[in-house]
């Protein structure tokens, strides 16, 4: 079994790294996932918790060796994926493992999204983690499955976090710009209604100095 570890950092408040995490794929630098499926999503905890559920197939390179060994005629496979996001905690889990050849490498991923402990509400950081065990009888081969299989997920994870990060300041951008005409649009609201409420004003002075007209008139005519 061999063990992988990754720890990064995201410039952006938690709220939107994990909500751009549902764009994170297709990006152009993570070609090799191709497609992401949503199988079940289901609302817990009163709004507060959300487990979704997702197939994930990807599609990359693998040397021939392990094509041959596997039985394999294309370089197509499945991984189920489970996410649970709370917003009380302020947490995002990710639990994933590949459906695709368990009988000869099975491999458990784990990821967390989480506070900066030192910037709670400006940063967030990455936490994977991977493990991979191969089946077989010989060692030798198990453990160059292994090695590439750590290999790869060392390239994916950089590949990955330069790809999150385009898609990151792709969603933040555009956030910011429906937030700006969200307030300008606010803004111009509150201003019709201002402008609105002093017309009436002004319409109901007139229709008072209207109704008491005779009123008014008589008085000033005695004085």
């Amino acid at each position: 079994m061999k063990l992988f570890t990754n720890t990064s950092e995201f410039d952006y408040p938690w709220e939107r790294v994990t909500a751009a995490n549902w764009n994170k794929y297709p990006n152009e630098v993570s070609t090799h996932v191709i497609a992401v499926d949503v199988l079940k999503r289901e609302v817990k905890d009163n709004g507060n918790v959300l487990v979704t559920e997702r197939l994930i197939t990807v599609q990359q390179g693998v040397p021939r060796w392990i094509m041959t060994l596997i039985g394999c005629k294309d370089n197509k496979s499945y991984v189920r994926e489970i996410s649970t996001i709370n917003l009380r905690e302020r947490s995002l889990k990710m639990r994933s493992c590949n459906l695709s050849y368990v009988n000869i490498l099975r491999v458990f991923e784990s990821v967390d999204y989480i506070p900066d402990p030192v910037a709670p509400h400006e940063k967030t950081i990455f936490k994977q983690e991977a493990r991979i065990t191969a089946y077989g009888t010989f060692s030798r081969i198990c453990d160059s499955m292994e090695e590439f299989s750590i290999k790869r997920f060392c390239d994916n994870a950089q590949k990955g976090k330069i790809g999150f990060e385009k898609v990151l300041k792709m969603f933040n951008d555009t956030t910011d710009e429906i937030s700006t005409t969200i307030v300008n649009k606010y803004n111009e609201t509150v201003d019709d209604i201002k402008r609105y409420n002093m017309f009436q004003d002004i319409e109901r002075k007139c229709t008072i100095l209207s109704d008491y007209y005779d009123i008014f008139n008589d008085a000033f005519a005695r004085s």
